[in-house]
């Protein structure tokens, strides 16, 4: 696990499992009104951190992707929610906007697919994973915390994950 500064880290997940379990330790330090940011190719492991981190968080459903629904929504049995944005078919930042992602903060963390698409659209502070595929099982995961609560969240990650801060 290199720490590339004190804001990114590096990960290689050795197989889907793995990265599933690195996303659960992830959703279970999420909170309201958290932005996860997701960049990545087809099949570089998206979906199976977000399941992970699904997971980790306390939801009762199991993730999908919302490519054709644009936002999922999942809730823990205490009733909260924690909301899953596919911004592949967004054509730009204004329709991203549009789907007001402060009003889905106050209510839940989110996490957003292809969030690169919609930059602009993104508060100035959040949290993001840019994965890439490395062969068939390994994926590189840089993670990295973009403001105070993400400089923390990073770190907390990396406590839980790998025993050290």
């Amino acid at each position: 696990m290199p720490i590339l500064d004190s804001q990114t880290v590096e990960f290689i997940s050795r197989n889907p499992g793995q990265t599933r379990r690195v996303g659960m330790r992830l959703g279970s330090l999420l909170k309201t009104g958290d932005v996860i940011c997701l960049q990545g190719d087809l099949g570089s492991g998206k979906t199976t951190l977000v399941q992970g981190m699904c997971a980790g968080w306390g939801s009762l459903d199991h993730a999908t992707s919302p490519t054709f629904v644009l936002v999922n929504v999942y809730r823990r049995a205490d009733g909260s929610q924690l909301f899953h944005m596919d911004a592949y078919r967004l054509a730009n930042s204004t329709e991203a906007a549009d789907l007001d992602i402060t009003t889905l903060t106050d209510h839940g963390p989110l996490i957003i697919e292809w969030a690169e698409r919609i930059k602009a659209a993104l508060p100035k502070d959040h949290f993001w994973i840019s994965l890439s595929w490395v062969d068939e099982n390994q994926r590189d995961m840089v993670l990295s915390g973009l403001g105070s609560r993400y400089q923390i969240l990073l770190y907390e990650f990396r406590k839980s994950v790998f025993g050290v801060a």
